[in-house]
Parts: C-alpha cells; sequence; structure tokens
C-alpha cells in the first residue's frame, strides 16, 4: 500500500519535477507537462501511460490495481489504487517510458 507522500517522494524524486494542484489536489509535472495526479478520493492516482495499449493490459492483466472511468476513454491514462500496490511498483509505473508529450519535456532546452 502507498500513501499520498510514498507518490510525492517517487515523483518529486524524477528530474524537473515540480507539484502543482491540479483540479485541487496534487498533480505532478515536468516542464507544465502532467504525468500524474492524486485524484479527490484520495486514494487513486491517476498516470499517464504510453498509450490505449498499455492502459488496456494494466486493467486487463491486474483489475484490483488498476482501472478507469468513462471519463479517461480515450486517454492514454490509468486509475491507479493506492492499496493495491507498493513503493517498488509506484516507482515503476512513475518511472517507465514516458508517453510521447512527457518525452519532448523532459528534453534539454
Amino acid at each position: 500500500m502507498v500513501t499520498e507522500d510514498d507518490v510525492r517522494r517517487v515523483a518529486l524524486s524524477l528530474p524537473h519535477t515540480t507539484e502543482k494542484p491540479s483540479y485541487g489536489t496534487p498533480g505532478f509535472r515536468v516542464k507544465d507537462k502532467m504525468f500524474a495526479r492524486i485524484r479527490e478520493e484520495g486514494n487513486v492516482l491517476l498516470v499517464w501511460v504510453a498509450g490505449e495499449g498499455e492502459k488496456r493490459g494494466l486493467i486487463d492483466s491486474e483489475p484490483d490495481k488498476f482501472f478507469t472511468t468513462p471519463h479517461y476513454d480515450g486517454h492514454p491514462s490509468v486509475l491507479v489504487r493506492f492499496g493495491a500496490v507498493d513503493v517498488a511498483e509506484l516507482t515503476e509505473l512513475l518511472t517507465s517510458p514516458p508517453p510521447r508529450d512527457l518525452k519532448c519535456a523532459l528534453r534539454p532546452s
């Protein structure tokens, strides 16, 4: 199980990452491109993924950990239950190859 503090610590350990509120909750960005945010429920993390294929793969393989809602249909993101992942898995999710938009943000200016 991870906590909001775990999410913040892992996210902010990544290069160029800042925390900025998004919809009233903590959001994590690289050069103002969001890659994760804690949802209003407080125990769910929204994480950008490489695409619909990765999203479906995560949800289909481990629906107790990963899910989506109709609001995110067609969006390259997955919802992650805090209670279903540990810090090592959270770290992997946040440090796996980023979506194309975020890769551009990570390039040196």
